[in-house]
């Protein structure tokens, strides 16, 4: 059963960074994608930031880019997000999910989390203004 649990989420400042790690267990093969989906109170589960664990393409969505990072290490099954220069529109819990593991050339790229089969519990990001 694959599992994937979220860390480094907090309370920062507007300007101040943090960055995200997802552990991965479970696995026999890597899922195809990998991303970073966030979530505010009252607004739908949008898409922050993918990759493609064969290789490393990545994307983000557009009110990140510039401002976040997505990467990962293969070799501790860790995603990460580097999230720089951080707005009060930021806060929101943030989700890592994971595509199916085959097929991979049948799945979207794309940041429809209707992509992802699997998900994180999530980590909160709070940024004041």
């Amino acid at each position: 059963q694959v599992q994937l649990v979220e860390s480094g989420g907090g309370s920062v400042q507007a300007g101040g960074s943090l960055r995200l790690s997802c552990a991965a267990s479970g696995y026999t093969y890597r899922s195809c994608t990998m991303g970073w989906f966030r979530q505010a109170p009252g607004k739908e589960r949008e898409g922050v930031a993918i990759i493609s664990t064969g290789n490393g393409n990545t994307d983000y969505d557009a009110s990140v880019k510039g401002r976040f990072t997505i990467s990962q290490d293969n070799a501790k099954n860790t995603l990460y997000l580097q999230m720089s220069s951080l707005k009060p529109e930021d806060t929101a819990m943030y989700y890592c999910a994971a595509t199916r593991t085959y097929n991979c050339y049948s799945i979207s790229w794309s940041l429809s989390p209707m992509n992802f089969r699997y998900w994180g519990q999530g980590t909160q990001v709070t940024v004041s203004s």
